[in-house]
């Protein structure tokens, strides 16, 4: 883990996780694939939890006073037991599965979302529903930090005011990320030379996080959310071949 193109990549990952955590969701699904160009995924998903999780403690700071209580009653509990089935099947999922999968919820949602005429209203919040995406939120941020797109199946269409948007999901991920780090850790993808590149790679990420609270501020929120749903479908695009390739 070390060279120009290394860094250069690690550096580009950590923004992305920073502007994530500062309220711009899904892009922070990039980071894994992003250092994945010049490192395993397993060790990039190891790498960047610690700077994921330090992130999440400035992007909770911002939000503080911005989520919706009933998302987080019915995420919450529903995300644990995905992490703990994520980790009691570790050894025998194929991530390359999980990753497909993933992409084909996340690009079909995405279409739908901003292909379909029917009336942009608000959804009703269906506890059954949120507990099902929460567990499969859970489940595959676990396996492959790609848990944007159940999440956003569920939260999405209930079309929260921009910033509850953007606190709901950092509290969410800050919470899956933090009890992603004892089974990380008893997996071995937390050993000493990975927590040192963290180290240097919190410094841009929580640059990162500051720059996107000011994107989120100024972005007219029609516009906001269309972005996150544009990406949402990119990122879908770019695990599906990942998944295949893998």
């Amino acid at each position: 883990m070390d060279g120009f193109a290394f860094w250069s990549l690690a550096v580009l990952a950590a923004v992305l996780v920073g502007m994530s955590k500062g309220g711009l969701p899904v892009v922070g699904m990039l980071g894994v694939p992003v250092l994945s160009l010049a490192i395993s995924p397993v060790v990039a998903a190891g790498l960047l939890l610690p700077v994921f999780v330090l992130s999440d403690m400035f992007g909770l700071y911002a939000y503080r006073h911005a989520f919706d209580r009933r998302v987080l009653a019915i995420m919450l509990p529903a995300a644990t037991l995905g992490v703990g089935i994520g980790w009691a099947t570790a050894s025998v999922v194929s991530e390359a599965a999980v990753t497909l999968l993933v992409g084909v919820v996340g690009l079909g949602f995405a279409a739908n979302f901003l292909f379909s005429r029917r009336p942009a209203q608000p959804q009703p919040l269906r506890r059954g529903l949120g507990v099902f995406w929460g567990a499969v939120a859970g489940f595959t941020s676990f396996v492959c930090h790609a848990g944007a797109p159940p999440y956003q199946v569920f939260v999405l269409p209930l079309r929260l005011e921009k910033a509850v948007y953007a606190g709901t999901t950092t509290m969410v991920f800050a919470y899956v990320n933090a009890i992603k780090l004892l089974p990380y850790w008893a997996l071995g993808q937390l050993d000493a030379a990975n927590l040192q590149v963290a180290a240097v790679l919190v410094v841009p990420a929580v640059a990162a996080v500051f720059v996107g609270l000011r994107l989120v501020k100024i972005i007219p929120e029609p516009v906001f959310f269309r972005v996150v749903v544009w990406a949402l479908l990119l990122v879908s695009c770019k695990l599906i071949w990942d998944g295949v390739a893998g």
